[in-house]
């Protein structure tokens, strides 16, 4: 988000003050509320043109700020207004230097700034952009500035690249960042996953003698097509059309016994940060379901198995190692040792697909696995943000063998992992990104 985007967000922010409590109170009298819309007045619009474009605009706009709308300014202007050596976009210098300083107490001041004029989804994006932009990530390793921050995904992929590096003294407090974010995804991704997986374990045992409640229509309906009857009509009426079901097909209901196999292997390289942090929820979740059997495996040019440490994602993340090289193809190959049960069994293979490996043999094993019986899925993010940059080629290739590569939001992975359980057609999103 560029320095005008970021202002431009924080725009309607400012015309609203806050109280002790937190929530939002409009300083417009309900008598103001009450009119019909109508354009701001020129100071006004002058004011909102002066908030968006930083300090540089206060001579063109004549317009000058103070109390609250100054504060504001203020904050963005120690991040946007040029400091640490850096020109943010759009903005001119005008021999101006401003910045957050060095020192954590400054930073600190800050991010307790920052907080109190913006709202969380504002401040996130702040806080990527100081980390970017002013080279801040060595004040991390800080208990006190970790315990400043707003916790999102992308401060954890921040902390665990920084894991190696981080003091004793700060790792505990890491640890409880990472663990406040890693429960509030699971609150937010759990029920769902769980329900949606649920079904589709219970839909993939197909049974010949249904009970009428465990019936599957459409199949049963598909597989009777030639069984099609035309019955006249009675008393001139037009004649009917009939189904008679000689099979049917239904639903068997799942036991507690493992009917399904997920092996979820991940790229630790760094672009994949937020897709680290996601499938790691995402696995401990799936490997708290019995009848599932999950295996988690991090690569670069290593191969690591975590699946031991599956019933807590921290764990998990903090055994990852953000950066490095990519060796896809010795990943799948240890994957690959690991499966018994082909025609049972899922690998979601995550990556950006930058192989540094060797390309043919990555692809013949995703061949020979998918001829086995295999359900392969390729995901080039598990993420919010959609794809990062990948490997356009590969992602092709991989394409023409059935596994066609794209990223994939959170909310939607349930639905993946449901289909490739079903041996239905993946819910591919509209914007196709690998093929």
């Amino acid at each position: 988000m560029t320095a005008h985007a970021t202002r431009h967000a924080t725009q309607d922010h400012a015309t609203h003050d806050h109280d002790r409590t937190g929530k939002t109170v409009n300083t417009e009298t309900e008598a103001e509320t009450a009119r019909p819309s109508a354009p701001p007045a020129d100071g006004e619009r002058m004011r909102r043109w002066r908030m968006v474009l930083g300090a540089d605009s206060a001579e063109s706009t004549g317009c000058t700020l103070t109390g609250q709308d100054a504060a504001m300014d203020g904050a963005l202007n120690a991040l946007y207004g040029g400091g640490g050596g850096k020109k943010p976009g759009g903005r001119g210098g005008g021999g101006r230097s401003a910045g957050l300083g060095a020192s954590a107490p400054s930073v600190a001041r800050w991010l307790g700034d920052i907080r109190t004029y913006f709202p969380s989804s504002v401040v996130q994006v702040m806080q990527r952009d100081a980390i970017d932009r002013l080279g801040l990530s060595a004040l991390l390793l800080e208990p006190e500035m970790l315990e400043a921050v707003e916790a999102d995904v992308h401060l954890v992929g921040t902390l665990l690249s920084l894991n190696k590096a981080m003091p004793e003294t700060t790792k505990e407090t890491a640890r409880a960042v990472v663990r406040k974010v890693v429960d509030d995804l699971e609150r937010r991704l759990e029920s769902r996953t769980r329900a949606t997986l649920t079904g589709a374990l219970d839909r993939s045992a197909r049974i010949s003698r249904p009970r009428h409640r465990d019936i599957d229509w459409d199949r049963t309906i598909r597989a009777n097509l030639k069984n099609y009857l035309t019955i006249p009509g009675t008393d001139g009426g037009p004649d009917m059309g009939t189904v008679v079901p000689e099979r049917l097909i239904g639903y068997g209901r799942a036991s507690q016994s493992v009917k399904k196999d997920v092996i979820l292997c991940i790229d630790q390289s760094g672009s994949m940060a937020a897709s680290v942090v996601y499938a790691s929820v995402f696995g401990a979740v799936l490997a708290s379901m019995r009848t599932l059997a999950t295996r988690l495996v991090v690569f670069d040019t290593a191969v690591v198995d975590l699946t031991d440490q599956l019933d807590d994602p921290v764990d998990v993340l903090f055994g990852t190692q953000l950066g490095g090289g990519t060796d896809i193809n010795r990943a799948l190959a240890y994957c690959q040792s690991q499966i018994t049960r082909p025609a049972d069994t899922v690998v979601v293979l995550i990556s950006d697909l930058y192989e540094g490996g060797i390309r043919d043999e990555m692809l013949k094993r995703v061949a020979a696995m998918k001829a086995s019986g295999v359900q392969f899925v390729t995901l080039l993010a598990l993420s919010d943000e959609g794809a990062p940059a990948y490997d356009h080629e590969h992602a092709a290739a991989l394409g023409a063998l059935g596994a066609p590569a794209f990223a994939c939001t959170p909310d939607l992975f349930p639905d993946i992992m449901a289909a490739a359980i079903e041996k239905r057609p993946l819910p591919i999103p509209d914007k196709e990104t690998g093929s």
